[in-house]
């Protein structure tokens, strides 16, 4: 599997001898998509006062990935192309462990969750989009192998379900318990003194 995940590095990333144009282009989306996808939220948020909530939600949602992320690559600690000698440290980045890639991991959950919400969908797909071009210029640059990638894409998904789940035990099974209680707690008790 590796020896795949190696091959498709190979045609994808940037090795010894990158095209300037394209490093450039990579180096660029590598370091500033996650800056974007915070802008593009921010004016969501702005925008969609409705959805301000959702979109904190999704903050969370995001921010649980990325811990889950770390968590794996620490345990798996899988080398990176750089470290591998495949290619040069074309950014700064550290030597720890690759995979799953937590830009991958956050960048397609913010995504995932977006496109769950109607109002937020088309947000969402560029998200995606933005994620999408963002694993390839981090392959391009030598800081992740395309399994790193796949595998953040992976994890979103996973994490994105997760929420999704929460978000209906909370609608189906917390929020009317809250309203049984406040329509308990609404009603008179006994009979007032006179």
């Amino acid at each position: 599997m590796q020896d795949v995940n190696i091959s498709l590095f190979q045609w994808l990333g940037a090795g010894h001898a990158p095209d300037a144009q394209f490093l450039w282009l990579a180096t660029l989306l590598a370091e500033g998509t996650s800056w974007l996808c915070l802008v593009l939220l921010a004016v969501a948020a702005w925008r969609q006062p409705a959805q301000r909530g959702y979109l904190m939600a999704t903050l969370a949602a995001a921010g649980a990935a990325a811990l889950a992320a770390h968590a794996l690559a620490q345990a798996l600690n899988l080398p990176r192309p750089f470290v591998a000698g495949l290619s040069p440290n074309y950014i700064a980045h550290g030597a720890r462990g690759s995979l799953p890639s937590a830009h991958a991991s956050v960048m397609f959950t913010l995504a995932l969750v977006l496109c769950l919400r109607p109002a937020l969908r088309t947000l969402g797909l560029a998200v995606f989009a933005i994620a999408l071009v963002t694993g390839w210029a981090r392959i391009y640059v030598g800081a992740h192998f395309p399994f790193d990638i796949a595998a953040g894409l992976a994890l979103a998904i996973v994490i994105t379900g997760l929420f999704w789940l929460l978000a209906v035990g909370v609608r189906r099974i917390v929020l009317p318990l809250i309203a049984r209680d406040d329509a308990r707690s609404a009603k008179p008790t006994g009979t007032p003194a006179a």
